[in-house]
């Protein structure tokens, strides 16, 4: 049985890096098709990230908080289940 993770330390945690983890939250909701008023539910964004991705919590929320702070997405609603992408994270995927 092996525990030791052979590879090197900048590829055991990719989304580690917030912008990385933003980028790669930013696929996730451009993928997903907007609901009323541009809405992008927030579970849409997190559930593959965190489930797909094996990405970790905290890795999402530094990536979100890294979106929000570039203007790629608007800040999550006070309801905590949606978000929406600004014209500048739609710009990223032009």
């Amino acid at each position: 049985m092996k525990y030791v993770d052979d590879r090197p330390a900048g590829q055991r945690r990719p989304y580690a890096n917030p912008e990385k983890a933003a980028r790669r939250l930013m696929e996730h909701a451009f993928k997903f098709e907007p609901i009323q008023d541009g809405r992008i539910y927030i579970e849409v964004i997190n559930g593959p990230f965190i489930l797909e991705d094996k990405a970790t919590p905290a890795e999402y929320r530094a990536g979100l908080n890294f979106a929000i702070e570039r203007g790629w997405l608007e800040p999550v609603h006070e309801s905590g289940t949606f978000t929406r992408m600004t014209q500048a994270g739609k710009d990223l995927f032009a």
